[in-house]
């Protein structure tokens, strides 16, 4: 995916919105060079979704602009209402994982990673088929390729989940807690097919609230509170030596639950 010269793969500027009365975004900006991971963290109801879930569109900012390579959306749309040739052209450039999996019951593993490129990509049945069989081979799930969801364990579904994503071939990975519904004993493996993917090269936008993955694996970290990027920066500086007192406090609670 070629990129504006100079430029970051992902660039989004001042990104708005709001669910009736509730504010949730407030101009929001997220920039991302090609190769890098960065993470999104801050309390419950900061924004932290909304603001992945509008990179992807699954949510249509309010006001702001979403560029990823050369794909490039201004909100509102002209008319409010989005082309849908331009909304299928951004969501082609990135992949993401759910905090729920998300999967097909009704479709084996290999379904579920090859129902996107045969389906909305229109690609080759037999090309799709071999690329998936190495990207379950890549997160470690080689041998379950015939087993349905109900068959695996969540992490084991998450990694599927990760291995769909990979499958359109995007330029972005977007991850959205892919471990918060995981059993404890569950979370090194996905994280470790992370720590992967991002030892890999690929770039990554993460939300989540595994401090430690962000602090090995993280390029950036923005900290996020009512809507607005409080603290951002590398991860020694964001988690290690906060300016913020807001920032602080949530890292001692984080540490400190109770």
């Amino acid at each position: 995916m070629s990129t504006p010269a100079g430029g970051p793969l992902l660039e989004a500027r001042g990104l708005e919105k709001s669910f009736g009365d509730n504010h949730v975004l407030r101009g929001v900006d997220v920039l991302a060079d090609a190769g890098t991971v960065t993470v999104l963290i801050g309390p419950s109801g900061s924004g932290k979704t909304t603001v992945l879930r509008s990179l992807n569109l699954l949510e249509v900012p309010d006001a702001g602009s979403v560029r990823i390579g050369q794909a490039r959306m201004e909100f509102p749309a002209p008319g409010g209402r989005p082309d849908r040739r331009a909304v299928a052209r951004l969501r082609a450039q990135s992949g993401m994982v759910f905090q729920a999996h998300n999967l097909f019951p009704h479709l084996t593993v290999l379904g579920n990673v090859t129902e996107g490129p045969v389906v909305v990509q229109r690609r080759p049945p037999a090309e799709v088929r071999a690329e998936a069989l190495a990207l379950l081979e890549r997160v470690g799930l080689a041998g379950k390729a015939e087993q349905y969801p109900h068959q695996l364990s969540g992490g084991q579904q998450q990694r599927v989940g990760i291995a769909r994503a990979l499958a359109i071939r995007p330029a972005l990975l977007l991850f959205d807690e892919p471990t918060s519904a995981l059993d404890p004993e569950l979370v090194g493996e996905v994280l470790a097919v992370m720590k992967d993917l991002a030892d890999q090269g690929w770039t990554m936008v993460v939300v989540t609230h595994e401090m430690r993955f962000a602090r090995q694996v993280a390029d950036r970290v923005l900290f996020l509170d009512g809507g607005v990027v409080v603290e951002e920066g590398a991860p020694a500086e964001v988690l290690g030596a906060p300016r913020h007192e807001r920032t602080r406090r949530f890292l001692h609670r984080l540490a400190d639950p109770l």
